[in-house]
């Protein structure tokens, strides 16, 4: 006989207990204790991370420490640059470098094969050190080595840019031992697989869309994220959607004081679909201009991803072959930009 007041002992178990899908609304965790001393409060918080990781691949976090005026300062600092020339943006595009950094074009991405292009422009980067006179050059990484692309006048754009980057990752570094946690894991599992943050932001720009709209070119075509986990800061209009398993577009409002995470392939492969890779898109009918800036939060480039062993039994056997971080990354990227690749 079952007992109904029966605590999962494992992660898969726990699964079954609460893998529905479809849900309506996106919960919100705070993270107030995130690195409190008090054991019992951490695993409060990564009690419901794991489920909101197992029923819907997206959360809100408050009290993350990260300052609104750092992520104001990046998005104002980036408008000059989206004021210049179509031709002058693309001295800086993004399929000019091996390791996908720089401008992004409008319609020059296209992360759903059934859209004709995503109407955003983008400007990608990756991790460098906060301040100029600390530099030391691009890191290897392997498939992914390469520095960034700065445009040249624009030093408040770089500055901005980075300050933002750097409060956003060390946030991603206060996530994974949550993270792991909720894995049932200790909370140094990720220590030894980040020593090398890959973690790349985008500052996005959404035009808005006006009079007849061609369903096929939204501001982002439904995707799912490469990486482990997004952080992503958005403005006041809404355009993100997360989709459930009922195939119902749930909006992802902006919430003042928030952010948005939301799970990637990385995470679903390493626990076998056990957390959730959700489908999302962003549709910006607001009328005016959007702004954003996901931050995707990877594994080291060198790191092999393969199914947990508690993620994987007999009646749910391992679902995808072992794969490099860097590399799987890097096919995924040029996959979304395959389409404009000879436009340049």
């Amino acid at each position: 006989m079952t007992n109904s007041n029966h605590e999962p002992d494992t992660l898969l178990e726990h699964a079954c207990m609460v893998n529905d899908t479809n849900f309506s609304e996106i919960p919100i965790i705070d993270l107030q204790n995130a690195r409190s001393p008090d054991f019992a409060l951490r695993r409060k918080i990564a009690d419901n991370i794991r489920r909101a990781c197992i029923t819907v691949g997206f959360f809100y976090v408050k009290n993350h420490h990260v300052s609104e005026a750092l992520a104001r300062a990046a998005v104002e600092n980036a408008k000059p640059f989206w004021a210049l020339p179509d031709a002058k943006k693309l001295e800086y595009d993004i399929h000019n470098t091996p390791n996908f950094k720089g401008y992004t074009a409008f319609l020059a991405e296209n992360v759903d094969p059934e859209n004709r292009g995503d109407l955003h422009e983008g400007y990608e980067f990756g991790w460098e050190e906060e301040h100029p006179a600390a530099l030391t050059g691009a890191r290897a990484d392997g498939s992914m080595s390469g520095g960034n692309v700065w445009p040249t006048g624009f030093p408040e754009f770089r500055a901005a840019s980075l300050a933002y980057y750097h409060a956003v990752l060390r946030l991603g570094q206060t996530l994974f031992p949550l993270f792991a946690l909720a894995l049932n894991l200790p909370e140094n599992f990720f220590d030894d697989k980040t020593t090398k943050p890959a973690a790349i932001m985008r500052i996005l720009h959404y035009p808005p869309q006006k009079g007849e709209i061609d369903d096929r070119v939204i501001g982002i075509g439904a995707h799912t994220d490469y990486e482990c986990f997004t952080i992503l800061w958005q403005d006041n209009n809404q355009a993100l959607q997360v989709l459930n398993a009922q195939g119902k577009w749930i909006d992802a409002v902006p919430i003042p004081g928030t952010l948005v995470v939301n799970l990637g392939d990385q995470l679903a492969r390493w626990t076998n679909d056990v957390f959730k890779s959700t489908v999302h898109r962003a549709v910006n009918r607001s009328g005016v201009r959007r702004y954003s800036m996901p931050l995707f939060f990877g594994t080291d480039y060198d790191v092999m991803l393969q199914a947990l062993p508690s993620c994987v039994s007999e009646d749910r056997p391992a679902k995808y072959e072992p794969v490099n971080a860097g590399d799987f990354v890097k096919s995924r990227l040029a996959a979304t930009y395959a389409h404009s690749a000879n436009s340049v």
